[in-house]
């Protein structure tokens, strides 16, 4: 009886409710720290809001009845916090993190002993609310000029060109099908700009402070390195000299300041311009 219950509770973590997705983490007795297991279904629901167009996202933390109310309350805000931190590892935007709340204490709500224990572990718990847009919003198309013609433009040393419609899988190196088109060109003119020599950095977008990213296929904090090395290794494939290139991580350094997306990109530093052959 007992796994049953527990079983229908954890299928219901995973529920639309018009435009709410909702996950709730579980932890053990007196414990803010995320276990191994928890810490892969949150991935799993972190990987599902990305495919949606997120309005905010509401994080609360919860004890069980025991302790006291202090302890409960700063228990319950650890927990939550913890969840917040995973968020931002994983790169989801701060910005949409509308609350960080410890809740304290679910009250107990029944008098059998073994019942009470199982109620107390679920009431040891996070709940992430995630609002989305429904129907998502039309995407906001920036009028720029394009990478190709600034990279086939007058180059001077110093000069940083965003490596723009590239974009990355959140949490991994690989860039999106989407992108493929664009960077075949970039990769054709580099190949082409023998006299232009520079270095690939590599950017994430959402973490604390300027830290780097968790990159999900090899679980290292390297994800801007992991970047700036795809490109360099995929133009160094397409014929551009691995001696004109080099690459580095950026962490997360500068933001752009505008969506996430745009954060998760690729910049070519020029470093040298070569005399051309007469």
């Amino acid at each position: 009886m007992r796994e049953i219950l527990i079983f229908f509770l954890l299928l219901s973590n995973f529920m639309w409710s018009q435009n709410e997705i909702k996950h709730v983490v579980y932890f053990d007795t007196d414990q803010f720290d995320v276990s191994d297991i928890e810490h892969n279904r949150l991935l799993l629901f972190i990987q599902d809001i990305q495919k949606q167009d997120v309005q905010r996202i509401d994080i609360y933390g919860f004890c069980d009845d025991r302790g006291s109310d202090s302890y409960n309350l700063l228990l319950s805000q650890q927990r939550a916090n913890a969840i917040k931190s995973i968020f931002s590892e994983h790169e989801i935007d701060n910005s949409l993190i509308s609350n960080v709340d410890g809740k304290g204490e679910v009250l107990l709500k029944t008098i059998d002993t073994e019942d009470a224990n199982i109620i107390r572990g679920l009431n040891r718990k996070v709940e992430v609310i995630a609002v989305v847009y429904i129907p998502p919003r039309p995407e906001i198309i920036k009028e720029e000029q394009s990478t190709e013609s600034t990279l086939k433009g007058n180059l001077k040393v110093g000069d940083k060109v965003i490596l723009e419609n590239i974009l990355f899988k959140t949490g991994y190196s690989q860039i999106l099908p989407e992108s493929i088109e664009t960077l075949e060109k970039i990769a054709k003119i580099l190949k082409e700009r023998e006299d232009v020599y520079f270095t690939i950095q590599g950017h994430v977008c959402c973490t604390q402070s300027a830290r780097d990213a968790v990159d999900r296929k090899t679980k290292k904090r390297n994800l801007s390195v992991a970047r700036a090395k795809y490109i360099y290794y995929y133009l160094a494939g397409k014929g551009v000299n691995k001696k004109r290139m080099k690459y580095v991580g950026m962490r997360r350094k500068f933001p752009l300041g505008g969506e996430a997306k745009f954060d998760r990109r690729v910049e070519i530093l020029i470093t040298y311009i070569a005399s051309k052959k007469q």
